[in-house]
């Protein structure tokens, strides 16, 4: 197989995609790129990024372009308080960042969703799939377990829980009013707020909870993990599996693979394995969304 170059790439996503900004209901932006051209009668694919993800980031345009090419319209998005600013390649808004909730982003997935409907980002509407990769996993699953719009979901690397937390980290959180993460790429310490606990403690167990919205999904799934991803372990994907319908599911386990693929940021390249993602996922949507 024929591997693309990055600068190749650059000058086919310049080719083939737009950039909009979507305001919230509470005022703040979201920052959108598509890929295809609309009004063409493709069907939409929308991409939810995780934690210390981001639209621009590693495989994200690449695996756009690629969906684009085989003739889908393809939505990326930054949740509004991801850490990115005006910089599309670094975490520059740390306060958002600080402030950000799950609740949010299953608004904010929703709000992009409405905003593909009403035709402000495509001239035609038709049948919607999700992708989301490691937490935006978890927001997939959810929001597609409430919105009849959306017809199929495939989670990557996603986790099965969002009370990820333990009793020690939660007491120190409580006792500071935020706790802090390292982000390796970037060696930047990155703090999380209370609000971020207070939303998991208070809603955990009802609309933030997977399991439920995993058994209520009732339409196309495919669990797709990384067999040597340490960030979230395959015992995750497990759990989805455990809980989903398996008459709607398809559970595809890549060997001698992390939680991203074998593809960093900035990126550099594909690799087979993260083909074998795409032609997998690309075969689910098209079998399921017809």
């Amino acid at each position: 197989m024929k591997l693309l170059t990055f600068r190749t790439l650059i000058g086919i996503f310049r080719n083939m995609s737009k950039d909009y900004k979507i305001t919230s209901t509470d005022g703040e932006k979201i920052q959108v790129t598509t890929f295809g051209e609309s009004g063409k009668g493709q069907n939409c694919l929308i991409y939810v990024h995780g934690f210390k993800g981001f639209k621009d980031w590693g495989f994200v345009p690449y695996a756009a372009e690629y969906f684009a090419k085989r003739n889908f319209f393809v939505i990326t998005f930054n949740f509004s308080h991801n850490g990115i600013g005006e910089n599309k390649n670094e975490l520059t808004e740390l306060k958002k960042f600080a402030d950000n909730t799950f609740t949010r982003e299953v608004n904010e997935l929703n709000e992009v969703i409405d905003a593909y409907m009403k035709g402000f980002l495509s001239s035609s509407v038709n049948k919607i799939g999700l992708i989301g990769h490691s937490r935006g996993g978890a927001i997939a699953l959810i929001v597609g377990s409430q919105r009849k719009e959306v017809s199929a979901v495939a989670s990557w690397s996603a986790i099965s829980v969002l009370n990820r937390y333990t009793e020690r980290q939660k007491n120190e959180w409580k006792e500071k009013g935020y706790i802090e993460v390292l982000n390796t790429r970037t060696n930047q310490l990155l703090r999380l707020n209370l609000v971020l606990l207070e939303d998991i403690e208070n809603n955990y167990k009802g609309s933030l909870n997977i399991e439920n919205a995993v058994r209520k999904l009732g339409k196309p799934l495919l669990i797709a993990h990384g067999e040597q991803d340490l960030t979230v372990p395959v015992k995750e994907a497990e759990d989805l599996y455990r809980w989903s319908d398996k008459s709607l599911t398809e559970y595809f386990i890549l060997s001698a693979t992390g939680h991203t693929f074998d593809i960093q940021h900035p990126f550099e390249g594909t690799n087979e394995k993260f083909e074998r993602l795409l032609d997998k996922t690309y075969n689910f949507f098209k079998n399921n969304l017809n």
